[in-house]
């Protein structure tokens, strides 16, 4: 009976021991993280001085322009087109419109939610 006592105390020290060694390496992958990230700290450049920000145009900040777009046509033939015979592949550029009116949704058509009934009203 007496050595079954000090079977569980001998693993029990095992246990402890175990515990610290993972304490221990558990420290040490900290400190080289931490070591690791000054050194790339120090090889990155320093942060940019007053002189090198950028600066306003000398014409002042730039200013939005608001303006209607259209596409351009697609090319009419004999059988349909496949992307890559649209010039541009597929992606068709836009124009700038004749027209200076932006398009509005009317009162009781459909708008971008629904199917365009009365609704809540």
């Amino acid at each position: 009976m007496n050595s079954s006592w000090m079977d569980i105390a001998a693993g029990r020290g095992a246990l402890g021991i175990g515990l610290i060694v993972a304490g221990v390496v558990v420290v040490a992958v900290l400190i080289g993280a931490f070591w690791l990230g000054v050194r790339i700290k120090r090889r990155e450049l320093p942060p940019p001085t007053p002189d090198e920000q950028p600066r306003l145009p000398e014409d002042g900040p730039v200013r939005e322009v608001r303006e209607q777009r259209e596409p351009h046509e697609v090319p009419k033939g004999r059988h349909r087109l496949t992307p890559h015979e649209i010039p541009g592949h597929g992606n068709t550029g836009t124009r700038t419109s004749a027209s200076k009116d932006r398009p509005r949704w009317d009162e009781g058509n459909s708008g971008s939610f629904g199917s365009g009934g009365p609704g809540g009203r």
